[in-house]
């Protein structure tokens, strides 16, 4: 008896072992979205022209969302891929004017993951707050290199920087990088898988490119332009070329480590193509070669209407792709019902089994039902919104879409169904008011949810302990007139330019004190003089001024302040000769009393 006794407490030990052991490591994450790459930028989908091997593996291995959507700009699907929600209901309806800026109540994607355990990292184009507390490492992401703004090149981001060895963001610290951009974002995602692959991680690979500028080594780019390929067309497609270069060395790292088998990759696009389509196709479909015309490529979109930035099926069909090689029922095969980039939260949670406790915040759904033998997707039934307001205060049915899984209703008005019409020229509503009518309550009863917080601002907290130097700049201006902000360094309406425009920051005073405003025209450190005439600021109703009687690369104003709720911050640099405009770059700083 003593025998059986010892062995079945030598067993009773073990068990927490075993348990151990049986127990499965959480899948790893790798989540890579491209800018502005549409639907038809990706060999698989039928563009003969574009070389995309390493994506086209990628596709034949995964599931393959068909008809996915996202919203038709950057930082509105930044938005709603990090929250699982409505991009308009978090705050974001815009890339500038201080609508980019997620609000900070929000949980999203890498703080789930971190309360789970796992490591987080980013890496590429953030474009959802440039200040504490919105940038990615304010938010959960542990490990981060990034660019500030909408993109490389943009007023926020560090001056000069043009795509090749740049200088990024390491967690909030400027560090010179080597190397074209998009090399640096898959190098760092690289180092940082390698670092962490002992435990689960969570990599978010964001790249800036195929955004303009189109700049990339040419060597990418000639072979498109050997083959007829219009500039910038070319060098576009050579962008992407690099991007499936970058990702086919990520893969195989994942095999060389032996990651593959249990890391979740997914693929995807922040909207339609901004340059796959040359403007004279842009509302057609497919471009082959045209005969008659030097047998130029004119692009190719997959048979759809219109591109980046339109409420037709161009400007926010875009390709989803979902690998798992550990789950066998996730293979090559292709889901095309109706999808949304805020579906991706909860279905990752769910594959790594990190859901939230009691009912889902998100407007997104798990799509587990579809990449699990298809269970009960005859019972999915749902109608999603797509729209594009880019405006300060969004309008009702503004360029907007309502979506089943074959309609599109379009500013509530034309009414499409795309298996028999995918390039939406048949416009069928005349003939099905029915359907219009119910499109049109559905849309309503959505307007009126995500609507209730239009009128709040995601302000950037002045003089608060965590930050007490704020670097404000003029991306974030919201409009005080019709003009745009100068949201790109460069260009027509650029910072460079010294455009005569003005904006207002949505900010709140956290402390009581004395706060130094230095305003500039160029970033800190840039030799650049404000010519002499007066310097103001406002903030709620304090204002200040100085005059100026030398040119000076910076002006100061101090003013004593006290807690507030949301304010508005507006400076102006007030030139002798009348001319006027606002201080492109602003300095706001606590000082301690």
């Amino acid at each position: 008896m003593i025998l059986p006794i010892r062995f079945s407490a030598f067993l009773l030990l073990l068990l927490p072992v075993f348990a151990l052991a049986a127990e499965p490591k959480h899948p790893n994450v790798l989540l890579i979205i491209t800018d502005d790459q549409g639907y038809g930028d990706i060999g698989f989908h039928g563009n003969t022209m574009i070389q995309t091997p390493n994506l086209d593996a990628l596709a034949k291995q995964s599931i393959r969302l068909t008809n996915f959507h996202v919203d038709p700009t950057c930082a509105e699907t930044r938005a709603a891929l990090m929250t699982g929600k409505y991009s308009c209901r978090v705050g974001v309806w815009h890339t500038i004017m201080g609508r980019s800026i997620l609000r900070k109540d929000e949980k999203i994607m890498p703080q789930y993951f971190a309360e789970a355990g796992y490591a987080t990292g980013m890496f590429g184009k953030w474009h959802l707050g440039d200040n504490w507390p919105y940038r990615p490492h304010d938010r959960g992401f542990q490990e981060t290199l990034y660019c500030r703004g909408g993109g490389v090149g943009q007023s926020p981001d560090h001056w000069g920087n043009d795509y090749f060895n740049d200088t990024f963001m390491r967690n909030g610290k400027p560090e010179k990088q080597e190397g074209y951009c998009t090399d640096v974002w898959f190098r760092e995602a690289t180092k940082f898988i390698e670092k962490h692959k002992e435990k689960p991680f969570f990599c978010y690979v964001a790249t800036n490119a195929p955004h303009g500028p189109y700049h990339v080594d040419e060597k990418y780019a000639q072979p498109y332009l050997d083959k007829g390929v219009p500039q910038p067309m070319a060098n576009f497609y050579g962008m992407i070329a690099n991007i499936d270069e970058n990702i086919g060395r990520l893969l195989g790292k994942l095999d060389e480590w032996k990651l593959a088998e249990n890391t979740i990759v997914v693929f995807m696009t922040d909207n339609g193509s901004a340059m796959g389509v040359l403007p004279a196709r842009r509302a057609g479909g497919v471009s082959p070669l045209i005969p008659g015309e030097n047998e130029k490529w004119l692009g190719f979109n997959a048979g759809m209407r219109a591109q980046k930035g339109s409420q037709y099926e161009g400007g926010h069909r875009v390709p989803c792709h979902i690998r798992w090689p550990a789950d066998k029922q996730l293979r090559g095969s292709e889901v095309n019902r109706l999808t949304a980039h805020f579906d991706l939260l909860p279905t990752l949670l769910s594959l790594c089994q990190c859901s939230p406790e009691g009912e889902s915040p998100f407007d997104g759904s798990s799509l587990i039902p579809f990449l699990h033998s298809y269970a009960h997707t005859d019972l999915w039934r749902r109608t999603l919104v797509v729209h594009s307001q880019r405006v300060e205060h969004p309008e009702k049915w503004r360029k907007s879409c309502v979506m089943d899984d074959n309609h599109r209703l379009i500013d509530g008005k034309e009414l499409f169904f795309l298996p028999d019409d995918p390039g939406e020229q048949k416009d069928i509503a005349a003939k099905h008011p029915d359907a219009v009518k119910a499109f049109i309550s559905s849309y309503d009863l959505w307007w009126n949810d995500v609507s209730k917080r239009f009128n709040e601002y995601s302000d950037i907290p002045l003089g608060d302990k965590h930050a007490p130097v704020q670097e404000l700049c003029c991306h974030d201006w919201h409009p005080v007139d019709d003009k745009t902000p100068p949201w790109n360094q460069s260009g027509q309406e650029g910072v460079a330019k010294d455009p005569l425009v003005n904006g207002q920051w949505a900010v709140e005073v956290a402390r009581p004190g004395k706060y130094a405003f230095t305003l500039r025209m160029r970033p800190s450190g840039l030799p650049y003089k404000i010519a002499t005439g007066k310097a103001r600021v406002k903030i709620g109703d304090v204002e200040g001024a100085v005059d100026i009687s030398d040119p000076a690369d910076s002006v100061t104003i101090t003013l004593d302040l006290q807690p507030t709720g949301h304010v508005m911050l507006q400076t102006w640099l007030d030139e002798a000769d009348g001319k006027s405009r606002g201080a492109y770059y602003t300095t706001v700083k606590r000082i301690d009393p």
